[in-house]
Protein backbone atom coordinates (compact mmCIF):
# COMPACT_ATOMS: atom_id res chain seq x y z
CA UNK A 1 0.00 0.00 0.00
CA UNK A 2 1.24 3.61 -0.83
CA UNK A 3 0.76 5.10 2.50
CA UNK A 4 2.74 2.23 4.03
CA UNK A 5 5.90 2.56 1.53
CA UNK A 6 8.61 4.25 3.85
CA UNK A 7 6.48 4.17 7.30
CA UNK A 8 8.21 5.68 10.08
CA UNK A 9 8.09 3.73 13.42
CA UNK A 10 5.68 6.24 14.82
CA UNK A 11 3.57 5.29 11.81
CA UNK A 12 4.03 1.49 11.94
CA UNK A 13 3.02 1.62 15.62
CA UNK A 14 -0.41 3.41 14.52
CA UNK A 15 -0.80 0.80 11.36
CA UNK A 16 -0.08 -2.05 13.65
CA UNK A 17 -2.23 -0.90 16.28
CA UNK A 18 -5.50 -0.12 14.29
CA UNK A 19 -5.46 -3.83 12.97
CA UNK A 20 -4.75 -5.26 16.10
CA UNK A 21 -7.56 -3.56 17.57
CA UNK A 22 -10.27 -3.97 14.81
CA UNK A 23 -9.39 -7.53 14.65
CA UNK A 24 -7.45 -7.92 11.46
CA UNK A 25 -4.52 -9.06 13.03
CA UNK A 26 -6.04 -11.54 16.05
CA UNK A 27 -4.96 -13.12 19.55
CA UNK A 28 -1.66 -15.46 18.79
CA UNK A 29 -1.07 -14.35 15.54
CA UNK A 30 2.83 -14.60 14.74
CA UNK A 31 4.19 -10.85 13.82
CA UNK A 32 6.93 -11.70 11.61
CA UNK A 33 9.79 -8.99 11.55
CA UNK A 34 11.16 -9.68 7.84
CA UNK A 35 7.49 -9.76 6.51
CA UNK A 36 6.54 -6.65 7.95
CA UNK A 37 9.60 -4.80 6.51
CA UNK A 38 8.89 -6.19 3.32
CA UNK A 39 5.34 -4.82 4.15
CA UNK A 40 6.10 -1.20 4.91
CA UNK A 41 9.00 -1.27 2.28
CA UNK A 42 11.30 -0.50 5.22
CA UNK A 43 14.65 -2.17 7.07
CA UNK A 44 13.68 -4.21 10.21
CA UNK A 45 14.87 -1.59 12.87
CA UNK A 46 11.54 0.34 12.69
CA UNK A 47 9.82 -2.47 12.98
CA UNK A 48 11.91 -3.98 15.93
CA UNK A 49 11.08 -0.36 17.79
CA UNK A 50 7.21 -0.42 16.68
CA UNK A 51 6.70 -4.41 18.51
CA UNK A 52 9.07 -3.03 21.27
CA UNK A 53 6.32 -0.01 21.87
CA UNK A 54 3.27 -2.14 21.55
CA UNK A 55 4.91 -4.87 23.76
CA UNK A 56 5.12 -2.00 25.87
CA UNK A 57 1.30 -1.44 25.82
CA UNK A 58 0.00 -5.04 26.39
CA UNK A 59 -0.83 -5.12 22.62
CA UNK A 60 1.78 -7.41 21.78
CA UNK A 61 3.80 -9.95 22.78
CA UNK A 62 7.70 -11.08 22.16
CA UNK A 63 8.99 -14.30 23.07
CA UNK A 64 12.56 -15.22 23.11
CA UNK A 65 13.50 -17.47 20.45
CA UNK A 66 9.93 -16.97 19.18
CA UNK A 67 9.10 -13.54 18.29
CA UNK A 68 6.41 -11.38 18.28
CA UNK A 69 3.21 -12.28 18.34
CA UNK A 70 -0.61 -10.38 19.18
CA UNK A 71 -1.24 -10.89 22.49
CA UNK A 72 -3.91 -13.36 23.55
CA UNK A 73 -5.12 -12.20 27.32
CA UNK A 74 -5.81 -14.81 29.91
CA UNK A 75 -9.43 -15.62 31.23
CA UNK A 76 -9.06 -13.55 34.42
CA UNK A 77 -7.51 -10.70 32.58
CA UNK A 78 -10.33 -10.78 30.41
CA UNK A 79 -12.64 -11.32 33.02
CA UNK A 80 -11.39 -8.99 35.24
CA UNK A 81 -10.74 -5.85 32.02
CA UNK A 82 -14.77 -6.50 31.59
CA UNK A 83 -15.77 -6.19 35.05
CA UNK A 84 -14.09 -2.80 35.21
CA UNK A 85 -15.23 -1.91 32.18
CA UNK A 86 -18.75 -2.68 33.35
CA UNK A 87 -18.54 0.03 36.16
CA UNK A 88 -17.09 2.60 34.24
CA UNK A 89 -20.07 2.02 31.16
CA UNK A 90 -22.35 1.70 34.16
CA UNK A 91 -21.17 5.25 35.51
CA UNK A 92 -21.30 6.71 31.95
CA UNK A 93 -25.06 5.79 32.23
CA UNK A 94 -25.96 6.91 35.30
CA UNK A 95 -24.50 10.28 34.01
CA UNK A 96 -26.19 10.31 31.23
CA UNK A 97 -29.63 9.66 32.91
CA UNK A 98 -28.85 13.17 34.31
CA UNK A 99 -26.97 14.85 31.47
CA UNK A 100 -28.63 13.85 28.23
CA UNK A 101 -31.31 16.25 26.67
CA UNK A 102 -34.52 15.32 24.39
CA UNK A 103 -32.28 15.83 21.06
CA UNK A 104 -29.46 13.74 22.46
CA UNK A 105 -32.15 10.44 24.01
CA UNK A 106 -33.85 10.49 20.56
CA UNK A 107 -29.98 9.88 19.12
CA UNK A 108 -29.32 7.34 21.67
CA UNK A 109 -32.73 5.56 20.64
CA UNK A 110 -32.07 5.80 17.31
CA UNK A 111 -28.47 4.34 17.26
CA UNK A 112 -29.75 1.41 19.18
CA UNK A 113 -33.06 1.15 16.07
CA UNK A 114 -29.82 0.91 14.02
CA UNK A 115 -28.31 -1.91 16.28
CA UNK A 116 -31.98 -3.65 15.70
CA UNK A 117 -32.06 -3.26 11.82
CA UNK A 118 -28.53 -4.83 11.84
CA UNK A 119 -29.58 -7.86 14.20
CA UNK A 120 -32.59 -8.18 12.07
CA UNK A 121 -30.35 -8.78 8.82
CA UNK A 122 -27.68 -10.66 10.72
CA UNK A 123 -25.39 -8.42 9.80
CA UNK A 124 -22.60 -8.94 12.18
CA UNK A 125 -19.93 -6.48 10.65
CA UNK A 126 -22.88 -4.14 10.55
CA UNK A 127 -24.21 -4.74 14.02
CA UNK A 128 -20.73 -4.45 15.51
CA UNK A 129 -20.55 -1.16 14.03
CA UNK A 130 -23.64 0.08 15.29
CA UNK A 131 -23.19 -1.11 18.81
CA UNK A 132 -19.68 0.45 19.26
CA UNK A 133 -21.58 4.00 18.21
CA UNK A 134 -24.26 2.96 20.66
CA UNK A 135 -21.58 2.60 23.55
CA UNK A 136 -19.34 5.41 22.28
CA UNK A 137 -22.02 8.23 22.31
CA UNK A 138 -23.66 7.14 26.18
CA UNK A 139 -19.78 7.47 27.21
CA UNK A 140 -19.22 10.77 25.47
CA UNK A 141 -23.12 11.85 26.67
CA UNK A 142 -21.79 11.24 30.38
CA UNK A 143 -19.61 14.60 29.71
CA UNK A 144 -16.53 13.65 31.61
CA UNK A 145 -13.36 13.67 29.88
CA UNK A 146 -11.68 11.18 32.23
CA UNK A 147 -13.93 9.05 32.54
CA UNK A 148 -14.41 8.97 28.55
CA UNK A 149 -10.43 8.58 28.18
CA UNK A 150 -10.54 5.29 30.76
CA UNK A 151 -13.45 4.26 28.73
CA UNK A 152 -12.04 4.50 25.70
CA UNK A 153 -8.30 2.69 26.58
CA UNK A 154 -9.85 -0.76 27.84
CA UNK A 155 -12.48 -0.29 25.39
CA UNK A 156 -9.88 -0.57 22.70
CA UNK A 157 -7.95 -3.77 24.61
CA UNK A 158 -11.36 -5.50 24.70
CA UNK A 159 -12.75 -4.29 20.69
CA UNK A 160 -11.08 -7.77 19.36
CA UNK A 161 -13.14 -10.05 21.66
CA UNK A 162 -16.27 -7.91 21.31
CA UNK A 163 -16.13 -8.42 17.64
CA UNK A 164 -15.63 -11.91 18.14
CA UNK A 165 -18.76 -11.82 20.39
CA UNK A 166 -20.62 -10.34 18.18
CA UNK A 167 -20.85 -13.75 15.96
CA UNK A 168 -22.14 -15.79 18.52
CA UNK A 169 -25.84 -17.14 18.23
CA UNK A 170 -28.23 -14.67 19.10
CA UNK A 171 -25.78 -12.75 20.69
CA UNK A 172 -26.99 -9.66 18.59
CA UNK A 173 -30.62 -10.12 19.67
CA UNK A 174 -30.10 -10.19 23.41
CA UNK A 175 -27.68 -7.38 22.88
CA UNK A 176 -30.41 -4.93 21.11
CA UNK A 177 -33.05 -5.72 24.25
CA UNK A 178 -30.69 -5.03 26.68
CA UNK A 179 -30.24 -1.95 25.22
CA UNK A 180 -33.70 -1.04 24.77
CA UNK A 181 -33.79 -1.08 28.64
CA UNK A 182 -30.82 0.75 29.19
CA UNK A 183 -31.76 3.66 27.14
CA UNK A 184 -35.39 3.86 28.66
CA UNK A 185 -34.16 3.63 31.97
CA UNK A 186 -31.88 6.79 31.14
CA UNK A 187 -34.92 8.24 29.28
CA UNK A 188 -36.72 8.11 32.53
CA UNK A 189 -33.64 9.86 34.28
CA UNK A 190 -33.48 6.63 36.61
CA UNK A 191 -29.61 6.83 37.04
CA UNK A 192 -29.43 3.63 39.44
CA UNK A 193 -30.65 1.71 37.33
CA UNK A 194 -29.03 2.47 34.28
CA UNK A 195 -25.72 1.95 35.94
CA UNK A 196 -27.37 -1.00 37.10
CA UNK A 197 -28.42 -2.33 33.83
CA UNK A 198 -25.50 -1.36 31.69
CA UNK A 199 -23.26 -2.90 34.51
CA UNK A 200 -24.86 -5.77 33.87
CA UNK A 201 -25.04 -6.06 30.14
CA UNK A 202 -21.21 -5.65 30.11
CA UNK A 203 -20.55 -7.98 32.41
CA UNK A 204 -22.56 -10.43 30.64
CA UNK A 205 -19.76 -10.42 27.86
CA UNK A 206 -17.55 -11.35 30.06
CA UNK A 207 -18.58 -14.81 29.92
CA UNK A 208 -19.25 -14.86 25.89
CA UNK A 209 -15.48 -13.28 25.61
CA UNK A 210 -14.32 -16.02 27.74
CA UNK A 211 -15.79 -18.90 25.76
CA UNK A 212 -13.97 -16.49 22.42
CA UNK A 213 -10.93 -16.99 24.09
CA UNK A 214 -11.56 -20.78 24.56
CA UNK A 215 -12.19 -21.05 21.32
CA UNK A 216 -8.76 -18.71 20.25
CA UNK A 217 -6.74 -21.05 22.18
CA UNK A 218 -7.87 -24.07 20.50
CA UNK A 219 -7.45 -22.93 17.58
CA UNK A 220 -4.05 -21.26 17.78
CA UNK A 221 -2.99 -24.92 19.40
CA UNK A 222 -4.37 -26.80 16.39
Amino acid sequence: MGSEQGASAANLIRILEDDILVGQLKPGDRLDEQALARRFEVSRTPVREALRHLASSGLVEIRRNQGAAVRTLTTAELVEMFQVLAELNGLAARLCARRLNRSELKTLRGLNDICNQRAEADDADGFYAANTQFHAFIDKGAQSQFLLEECEKLEKRLNVYRRHITFQPRRMERSVQEHYRIVEAIEEGEGETAHQLMREHVDLLAGSATDVLIALEVKNRD
